[in-house]
């Protein structure tokens, strides 16, 4: 039993013309699953609206309410670098983060074994009391902390292989040993993390400009998989960025849509040995339309097992 959470409202956060991080993203994915005739292999749902008491589990409890009291009547308004609100924009953000809540729900109550969220805006920028980095809320640290407070997890760990580091959920495992935090990324590149792992419960893997396919999956096998293996995840949250395509715009690795099914596929193997198969994915990065589509087709493949 697998998974699909998404909702229309996610499309109607508008970060204005010719920005990257733009609607099409979403429905670009999913028409990919439609047209390759993947889209009624898996369950389908809409996801529910977080609310600010959730967002709380991670976020400084007076952000939601002024990030609602910032939203423009129409338009676009930029309140911070990167970041911009439109009228729709709490509205998609709230969806984007129930979708995971409402994953975590489905792996606990036996509904689903493997999600993923097709939403928008991404999150894992996000900081305790500040959005960052096209990120209002972080989607995937707030499903962390969920799954902890509602579910007694004890060791929940969270996967990013985006291009870029996640910095809001460093912060957030900062403050909560339960969680383990393993990251992929290209340095230096935005936000110019330090590269350096200084806790028990985090890995960071720097990769170097224009690394390939090769690199990537030696430092994942070397360094990253062995410290997940044994902090013994009972579930893991991945955050999929697919922007360390070698045709994203945003950033200058050098992997294709396979390496994006690699990691999927190590990634299940270590939570069906350790999370009784558990995994709840959340689409991040990936700014070139096809690439994207074609990336997060693979990886799904790979998290549902529809590539025998």
């Amino acid at each position: 039993m697998n998974l699909y959470i998404t909702h229309s409202l996610c499309l109607l956060h508008d970060n204005g013309s010719y920005h990257p991080e733009m609607p099409e993203r979403v429905s670009r994915i999913q028409d990919q699953l439609i047209s390759t005739q993947l889209f009624d292999w898996f369950l389908h749902a809409q996801s529910r609206a977080a609310g600010d008491d959730e967002i709380a589990l991670v976020h400084d409890p007076r952000l939601a309410p002024q990030l609602e009291a910032a939203l423009p009547e129409e338009g676009v308004r930029e309140i911070g670098e990167d970041i911009f609100l439109s009228p729709g924009s709490m509205k998609a953000a709230r969806h984007a983060v129930g979708a995971v809540l409402d994953g975590v729900d489905a792996v606990e109550e036996g509904r689903a074994k493997r999600v993923f969220c097709n939403v928008r805006p991404p999150g894992h920028h996000a900081e305790y009391d500040e959005p960052k980095g096209f990120c209002l809320f972080n989607n995937v640290a707030i499903g962390a902390a969920y799954a902890l407070q509602k579910y007694g997890y004890e060791r929940v760990a969270i996967v990013d292989f985006d291009v870029h580091h996640g910095n809001g959920t460093e912060s957030y495992v900062r403050r909560e040993p339960r969680v383990w935090f393993g990251s992929s990324f290209e340095h230096p590149l935005y936000p110019h993390s330090d590269p350096v792992s200084d806790l028990p419960n985090m890995v960071k893997i720097p990769l170097a400009k224009f690394s390939d396919s090769e690199v990537f999956r030696e430092q994942w096998l070397t360094h990253g998989f062995p410290a997940l293996k044994a902090f013994k995840p009972q579930l893991i949250l991945v955050s999929a960025g697919f922007d360390g395509h070698f045709l994203d715009p945003m950033a200058n690795l050098r992997l294709h849509e396979n390496d994006y099914r690699w990691i999927t596929r190590e990634i299940v193997a270590i939570a069906d040995e350790f999370a009784d198969g558990k995994v709840v994915s959340v689409l991040e990065g990936g700014y070139d339309l096809a690439a994207l589509s074609m990336s997060a087709a693979e990886h799904i493949k790979e998290l549902f097992g529809l590539n025998a």
